[in-house]
């Protein structure tokens, strides 16, 4: 399945130039219409010099994790906005990034490539550029007010916890404004279809999910090798990831009092009876905390630090887990690369799961029926640390820890690590022989966020528009479907439901909490 990429075309029938929007001189076509010359940018200002009526205004919701490295990636542009519902947090993250400035430096100075320097050279500018401006943009709690008051708003950037991402985006698309929201792009299945039809009915909205690996030359080199045949026809992919080890906490209870176990009952129940209890403490709500616009439409709990920040990824209220966080960017490739559409079955194993918390390590099979030509595909996805079996007997080299994916054809195996990264055929005399396959993708020489700029401005096409991702993210959270459902589910796409366990549908979508829609 290739990306429909999403357009931004105007409507351009407009005759004189005060009639012009901004938005549909910034999406070019109405610059052909009224057939303006616009002067070079060479005469305006040197080399990448970007006039200002050419820059986008954007705005950023949830910028004090990933957010703010996705501003910072778009500090060339107008930042007009900014809205988190915890400022003390954002600012701590403001200054982590600006002094982080000379480790950045440090590393240039022993960066060994081109293309370590260059990414490190456009880091150190690109911080310090938003750092010229970061105090002097308008600020906001509250993403409904924003979007209600600041009417110069052409584009934002949506990076709050996962829970949030669907309603955030459809009241900004509902605004007219183009959309860049953070993989994985909704919390249910049920809401990522909804953003695809919404990106469908309106086709002059830019969209983009943030699972930057999808823009990489890499992730194109690995299609190409499928294409070409490198590795014949494949069949089983396997991929893994690390999360959440180290990264957050999972398969832990909620803090709450519970009966005191017997001293003398050290079993899984009683351990995690003591746990919950000795979670428990004096943890008043930070100040400037708006923690029920943090809740949203999930279901109303009481702060703790555990949660937040960034600890909610691995609560089932906020975040949906490592398959969430790491799929984006795993399931990604053989996704694109197989066109492997939507699986008929999924099933997750797991260690245990308590329904609050999602488990130390899943297990998930995935059956992708064949595609014209091409035969079924079974595909396992391993996180927690969990491998596939035999994976260091390959003579893969190196494997990253982080995660990667394993394709099995009938020819030979082709590897790479997490984001597209390293792909490589093996045996190693099988890539030596294939070489590099015919280019059949073009590059995108932008950053992720850029891209997604371009195609605002009806430059380029978006890399991974919710046409796409929204797909993505569905079999993604299949995933966590079939967690919830304990056990095997078979999925009929076309009507978005689960035949085999009428109760599991439940878990396609969920009830919001009085007074918030999509």
């Amino acid at each position: 399945m290739k990306p429909d990429h999403a357009a931004s075309g105007t409507s351009g029938d407009t005759a004189a130039i005060g009639k012009i929007t901004r938005r549909e001189f910034l999406a070019g076509s109405a610059i052909a219409a009224t057939g303006l010359m616009i002067v070079p940018r060479h005469v305006l200002g040197g080399i990448g010099y970007t006039p200002p009526s050419d820059r986008l205004n954007i705005a950023g919701i949830g910028v004090g994790g990933m957010g703010m490295h996705n501003v910072r990636a778009l500090a060339g542009e107008n930042i007009v906005a900014l809205c988190d519902v915890d400022w003390h947090y954002t600012e701590k993250s403001f200054h982590g990034m600006v002094d982080g400035l000379g480790k950045a430096q440090a590393r240039l100075d022993k960066a060994r490539t081109a293309k370590e320097r260059l990414k490190l050279q456009d880091e150190i500018k690109q911080t310090k550029l938003l750092s010229s401006k970061f105090n002097s943009v308008k600020r906001y709690t509250d993403y409904r007010r924003m979007l209600e008051q600041q009417k110069d708003i052409d584009a934002v950037v949506i990076a709050t916890p996962d829970h949030l991402h669907a309603v955030i985006a459809s009241a900004a698309m509902s605004h007219g404004k183009h959309v860049y929201v953070q993989k994985p792009l909704t919390w249910s299945i049920d809401e990522a279809r909804t953003l695809a039809r919404k990106a469908r009915e309106n086709p002059k909205i830019v969209t983009q999910m943030g699972n930057q690996g999808h823009s990489t030359d890499d992730a194109r080199l690995i299609n190409e090798y499928i294409a070409a045949g490198a590795i014949g026809e494949v069949s089983e992919v396997h991929v893994w990831t690390n999360r959440p080890l180290a990264y957050w906490p999972q398969g832990i209870p909620r803090p709450q009092a519970r009966p005191r176990p017997d001293d003398a009952s050290w079993n899984e129940d009683a351990v995690m009876d003591r746990l919950a209890n000795a979670m428990v403490g004096n943890y008043p709500k930070p100040e400037g905390l708006a923690w029920d616009l943090f809740l949203g439409p999930g279901p109303v709990v009481d702060y703790h630090p555990v949660y937040h920040p960034f600890n909610w990824r691995g609560w089932v209220d906020w975040g949906v887990g490592a398959i969430g966080d790491m799929g984006a960017h795993l399931i990604d490739s053989p996704f694109w690369s197989l066109d492997l559409g939507f699986p008929t079955a999924v099933e997750t194993v797991s260690t245990p799961f308590n329904g609050a918390s999602y488990p130390v390590a899943t297990m998930t099979y995935y059956e992708f029926p064949a595609r014209g030509g091409r035969p079924p595909v079974k595909l396992t996805w391993y996180d927690g640390a969990l491998l596939p079996p035999g994976l260091q007997a390959l003579g893969a080299g190196q494997l990253s820890k982080d995660g990667g994916v394993l394709y099995i054809g009938d020819k030979g195996k082709l590897i790479h690590e997490t984001y597209g990264a390293n792909p490589r055929l093996l045996p190693q005399s099988l890539h030596d022989a294939v070489g590099k396959p015919p280019q059949k993708y073009a590059r995108i020489k932008t950053s992720h966020e850029m891209n997604w700029v371009d195609a605002c401005k009806g430059r380029a096409e978006a890399s991974s528009p919710f046409s796409y991702a929204a797909q993505l993210t569905e079999v993604m959270l299949l995933g966590i479907v079939s967690l919830h459902a304990g056990g095997r589910i078979e999925y009929d796409a076309q009507n978005m439901r689960i035949t085999n366990a009428p109760s599991a549908n439940q878990f396609l979508r969920r009830e919001y909490r009085e007074g918030w829609v999509i």
